[in-house]
């Protein structure tokens, strides 16, 4: 990969964000692209913002992702693609969120309204960002959002020089036995 290419994946605690980042970031490695990651847990375990920023590429020599510099933006919950495209992607870039609202903290106190899906469509198409909503009707284990989100990156190439055998290669690495069984059902639909 002769350029940078930037990931910011953004959620709430308790959303897989860790799982998403080490198998975007074991991918590229199979794909023999050079990867630096770094993760912000923050209130991960009081329902707060999580963050995980990837940068891959020969000339990524620091895991950070300057505001506004995102090629992607991935996020897991409707709150914070917005939250998350706002602040680090680029006009241009892909955001390709879970549409799913776990009660964002600012929600929760009253600070803010509950964003719909029209708000971010209409940011998307104001700065030229494609848009991309990811949701499962039928999902039964919600812990799995993560993978439904990974197997549509996979599906529509949305991260240059990763390939589908990359992906399923990482999530053998992280997942073992009947997890990584229902895993590979859910990355495969």
């Amino acid at each position: 990969m002769s350029t940078n290419f930037n990931i910011l994946i953004i959620g709430v605690g308790g959303q897989g964000i860790g799982l998403l980042s080490e198998a975007l970031i074991r991918a590229a490695h199979y794909a023999k692209i050079s990867a630096k990651g770094v993760d912000t847990h923050g209130l991960a375990q009081r329902g707060g913002t999580v963050t995980s920023q990837i940068r891959l590429g020969s000339k990524a020599f620091s895991p950070l992702i300057q505001e506004g510099s995102a090629d992607i933006v991935i996020a897991l919950e409707r709150h914070e693609a917005l939250r998350g495209m706002n602040t680090y992607l680029k006009n241009g870039g892909d955001l390709v969120f879970y549409d799913a609202v776990w009660q964002a903290l600012d929600v929760r106190m009253r600070q803010t309204e509950e964003i719909n899906t029209k708000t971010i469509e209409a940011e998307c198409k104001r700065r030229e960002i494609s848009y991309h909503r990811v949701f499962k009707d039928d999902l039964k284990n919600s812990k799995m959002q993560n993978v439904v989100v990974l197997g549509y990156i996979s599906k529509h190439k949305l991260i240059p020089g990763i390939s589908k055998e990359n992906y399923l290669q990482a999530i053998k690495d992280l997942l073992k036995g009947d997890l990584l069984e229902e895993n590979l059902k859910v990355f495969e639909q």
